[in-house]
């Protein structure tokens, strides 16, 4: 490939070359590698409860075994239903060293979502927790599946001794009652073993590693295959780009490692750096902040609704964030206002990035320290090529200067979709993989997301990009979320229509901010309507979602079409 069409190479922000080498690795030799090298440092902390490298490494390979004496061969797929939790984290491992693929299912999927995920994967053994939230939903599904076990694991089993004792006496309603049955095996039976399994030989770039489901917003989720390379370089990347590499490590683990952004950037990123994580099973404002005073934390990974949330609670304008270095933001656009107020108070650097399920985690991110741009998603990662393809046309590269389809190509990008060559076909375009976003690329490399190509809105003839209206609105200061939709319009086709939620303490009324907002649009981006709500949309990783919004408008449109 041609230097000239890498413009980044000539004015590259990170602390690493552009083209540094990622050598073959296996995610299990990643962890073992450290585990020598570090064994008695902290790479857990949950909820006080220290677990060292050593600890850790142990669980997993006890994990290994109690999977070989289970039956469990290499290429068989090993569900973890499971949230923030050490468990999670042997049993993730554990399953790797045995040659088994990961699939991780969302805590919070229903019956259905996680029957169908576990059918489409041929999922035969779960990993989960014996509580009510989560214990009973996989039981269903192992009735009315293929499922074949499900292994049990107790919360109170992993946290300090006091904490423990309380759990077990004032957390009872929320522990599941173990029915008696072969299929279901305790965690701590499953790992009664003195962790020597066969070796197994994986191949770290052809083998499959995970599983990881697509957050489905345009359809039916599919199941990114990604291999052991893919996963291990992508943590690299992220790594290397930390100009503080090799200082004190310590993340806070709030987002869900079921999901692609944590299990890259808090998870594996940690695990090649020989960092420690803070693990904490959900989000809550009140408890990230105490974490962060405990532990002293020096990154906080997040999307910006957690940012926000920071912001809204009370106790963040005393709290003692000293420590707190970088807060990687991803999942969603990063608004400047978010991210400026965010800065001010706390002192530490948010860095927006970008990636999504098929690259692994993370395809770009803005320089921790040095060129940070507001608004854009910084430079591709080491080893990252990026261009972009012309919107109508995706055989032809983008006319220089304008915005296009971004296309990525590097160590990190997936091997392909389970069981959905029909999808390979249009996701891939040479060595290259299609975003589905419409970017730009400046004289810096910078990226800059303007929209996504399925949620442009077409205005009789005219394409408006959601993101652009959306800046727009949260440049009033009673806005707090915002989203644009088309809406159906017997006319023009679409028309844009926008949904927001409001600062605490802001009056305003849809009519008055729509007052304000469509003289500054463009007469075809101008919105029909501003509706305000207590709360918008929002994904299972918190960032703001318009399908739900969509399939009201259409039922809408549908039901006054009946009744005229």
């Amino acid at each position: 490939m041609e230097r000239e069409k890498f413009i980044w190479t000539d004015h590259y922000n990170h602390p690493v070359p552009w083209d540094s080498h990622l050598s073959p690795l296996t995610l299990p030799d990643m962890l073992m590698a450290v585990a020598r090298e570090k064994a008695f440092a902290p790479m857990i902390d949950f909820m006080g409860r220290k677990f060292s490298y050593a600890e850790v490494a142990y669980a997993a390979k006890r994990v290994a075994r109690g999977l070989h004496d289970m039956g469990v061969v290499q290429g068989d797929r090993i569900g973890l239903f499971l949230p923030n939790v050490p468990h999670y984290v042997a049993a993730y491992y554990g399953a790797m060293m045995m040659g088994a693929i990961v699939v991780n299912f969302s805590p919070l999927y229903t019956i259905d979502e996680l029957r169908h995920q576990v059918e489409d994967s041929g999922t035969r053994l779960l990993f989960t927790l014996s509580a009510k939230a989560l214990l009973p939903t996989a039981i269903e599904v192992m009735n009315r599946s293929s499922l074949e076990k499900l292994v049990v694991g107790s919360v109170a089993g992993a946290l300090p001794p006091a904490k423990s004792l309380f759990y077990r006496l004032f957390k009872g309603s929320e522990i599941a009652e173990r029915p008696h049955d072969p299929r279901i095996v305790d965690f701590s039976r499953l790992i009664d073993n003195d962790g020597e399994a066969p070796a197994v030989a994986i191949d770290a770039c052809t083998d499959i590693a995970l599983i990881q489901y697509t957050g489905g917003t345009t359809g039916v989720p599919k199941g990114a295959m990604l291999t052991h390379q893919n996963l291990s370089a992508n943590a690299r990347q992220v790594a290397m780009i930390d100009p503080h590499k090799g200082e004190v490590d310590r993340i806070v683990g709030v987002l869900p490692l079921f999901h692609v952004f944590a299990n890259t950037c808090v998870l594996n990123r940690t695990v090649a750096d020989g960092g420690e994580m803070v693990l904490l099973p959900r989000f809550d404002a009140g408890q990230v902040i105490k974490a962060v005073e405990r532990t002293k934390a020096v990154y906080l990974p997040g999307v910006p609704t957690m940012y926000q949330a920071l912001l809204d609670h009370p106790a963040l304008e005393s709290a003692n964030f000293s420590s707190l270095r970088v807060c990687i933001s991803g999942g969603a656009p990063l608004p400047l206002e978010v991210k400026h107020r965010f800065e001010n108070i706390t002192g530490a650097t948010i860095v927006e990035g970008y990636g999504l399920t098929e690259s692994s985690g993370v395809v770009s991110a803005n320089p921790y320290e040095g060129l940070n741009k507001g608004g854009s998603i910084g430079q591709p990662l080491p080893g990252t090529r990026v261009k972009l393809l012309d919107r109508e046309d995706a055989t032809r590269d983008a006319e220089p200067g304008e915005p296009g389809e971004l296309v990525f190509s590097g160590p990190q990008r997936m091997k392909g979709y389970w069981g959905r060559p029909d999808a390979d076909e249009t996701v891939f375009a040479g060595d290259y993989m299609r975003t589905g976003d419409v970017a730009t690329i400046d004289a810096d490399g910078y990226i800059r997301i303007v929209d996504r190509l399925k949620d442009m809105i077409a205005v009789g003839g005219f394409k408006v990009f959601p993101s652009q209206v959306e800046a727009v609105l949260y440049g009033h200061d009673a806005v707090k979320e915002a989203l644009v939709i088309g809406i159906p319009d017997p006319y023009r086709g679409e028309s844009p229509k926008a949904f927001v939620t409001l600062n605490s303490g802001m009056d305003i009324g849809g009519e008055e901010l729509k007052a304000w907002l469509n003289p500054q649009l463009g007469k075809h981006e101008r919105v029909v309507e501003v509706e305000i709500r207590a709360e918008l949309p929002k994904t299972l990783v918190g960032k703001l979602s318009r399908k739900e919004l969509v399939a009201e408008e259409k039922a809408k449109a549908a039901q006054r079409n009946e009744t005229e």
